[in-house]
């Protein structure tokens, strides 16, 4: 079985859709979809992801079904020097990387900073939601394993950033704060997970690729790069790359 994480396009947050480099993203994107068997859609309900899955829908004459908990990462913690609400993600590395509890596959819950929120009940909502899937297609999750008759299946999922970590998270059984922090997915690429059977009934989740974009290359424009922070980001020179 695989599992593809499709980024939506270049986004527009203001109007929660594409930007006009959003959009011929996701055309370059249907393309490349037509080459690959997909057996099921599924959607963020979020405008942007939406309007990228529209593209591929239409091109291969589709239909994809919306999933509520596919919307972007909706967990947030109390940012300790203003007390807003914000994402658990974009703190900046000399804090994160010192976190040891945050680093731990299982006891990042425990996290001060994330016990702030509702992080982890959201993460759990996101967990139930992956495994609900899954079971659809004769996988049920036992322990840090699934088991169960491993079909030939490709499923593709049309979300974002943030809630594509929480599954891998989920399922490769990493931190998600490690992985909102240390990984950076273009957007439109696709992430590939793939079921490993070593023994009969017993499988778990590989990614056999990250982040791929290679249908965006040799384009004008670079690729899409929203949510990645310039190296400079915080010594007062540069801002955040869009």
């Amino acid at each position: 079985m695989k599992i593809l994480l499709i980024r939506h396009g270049d986004p527009d947050y203001e109007h929660d859709t594409l930007t006009e480099q959003g959009w011929r993203e996701a055309e370059l994107l249907a393309q490349r979809m037509k080459t690959i068997p997909v057996d099921g859609f599924y959607l963020s309900p979020l405008g942007r992801a939406q309007d990228t899955a529209s593209v591929t829908l239409k091109a291969l004459n589709r239909t994809g079904e919306t999933l509520p908990w596919l919307r972007e990462f909706r967990g947030c913690i109390e940012e300790p020097f203003t007390g807003q609400r914000r994402c658990p993600w974009n703190m900046m590395p000399q804090y994160w990387t010192n976190q040891e509890l945050l680093l731990d596959p299982i006891r990042w819950r425990e996290d001060g900073i994330l016990r702030t929120g509702d992080v982890a009940e959201v993460y759990e909502e996101t967990a139930a939601g992956v495994d609900e899937l899954l079971s659809r297609y004769g996988l049920q999750r036992q322990g840090n394993l699934y088991v169960g008759e491993n079909q030939p299946k490709t499923i593709a999922l049309f979300c974002h950033f943030g809630i594509s970590m929480a599954i891998l998270s989920h399922l490769m059984l990493i931190s998600p704060a490690v992985l909102w922090h240390a990984v950076f997915l273009p957007t439109t690429s696709i992430t590939t997970l793939v079921t490993e059977e070593r023994l009969p009934g017993k499988i778990f989740f590989r990614c056999s690729s990250m982040g791929d974009a290679s249908h965006l290359e040799g384009q004008d424009k670079p690729l899409g790069r929203s949510g990645l922070f310039s190296e400079c980001y915080g010594c007062g020179e540069e801002k955040p790359a869009q």
